[in-house]
């Protein structure tokens, strides 16, 4: 899969391990579907970490559900890979290195209830079809406004616009 990041992704000092991740890059028209969370004023694509012996699509596909609510994730196409280093918040390890599986599919069908983790609920995480324009506007808003520039936020607003730009043909 190609590389997402604008440049190469530079480690943190420190100690780190590499957590596999997933995104899902699910559009209709100039709509996007997001997950809006309160507690950070954002919007993020569905997507989290793969677990042991997990492949990636199943991943995807797990994820979507959880977070959605989706009953039938299909059309699982790649569409690139995005690094990072986070800094991790436990004592094992000083960073994190997120290697984000981006993925183009489509949903349809029926949606249940999402089945969201606990700390998800907490921070009243929601899905969302939303403009991609405006969840782009909305991110930078935050971005700009925030003194914590959370590389989770930077990553997502990155890809947003890159996605408008190449699956939407709008100017980014």
């Amino acid at each position: 899969m190609r590389v997402l990041n604008p440049a190469p992704a530079v480690p943190l000092p420190g100690t780190s391990f590499t957590r596999p991740a997933t995104r899902a890059i699910i559009t209709r028209q100039s709509q996007i579907l997001l997950l809006y969370t309160q507690r950070y004023d954002d919007y993020t694509l569905p997507g989290g970490g793969v677990d042991e012996g997990e492949s990636l699509t199943d991943a995807l596909v797990r994820e979507v559900k959880e977070e959605t609510g989706a009953r039938s994730v299909t059309n699982i196409v790649p569409f690139g890979i995005y690094e990072e280093y986070q800094y991790w918040y436990k004592s094992d390890y000083d960073n994190v290195h997120i290697v984000s599986h981006c993925y183009q599919c489509d949903i349809c069908g029926e949606f249940d209830e999402p089945e969201m983790e606990h700390y998800e609920v907490s921070n009243g995480m929601q899905p969302q079809w939303v403009e991609i324009t405006e969840a782009i506007a909305h991110n930078e808003a935050v971005l700009a406004n925030s003194d914590k520039q959370g590389q989770s936020l930077l990553r997502e607003t990155r890809l947003l616009k890159l996605i408008a730009k190449e699956l939407m043909q709008l100017n980014f």
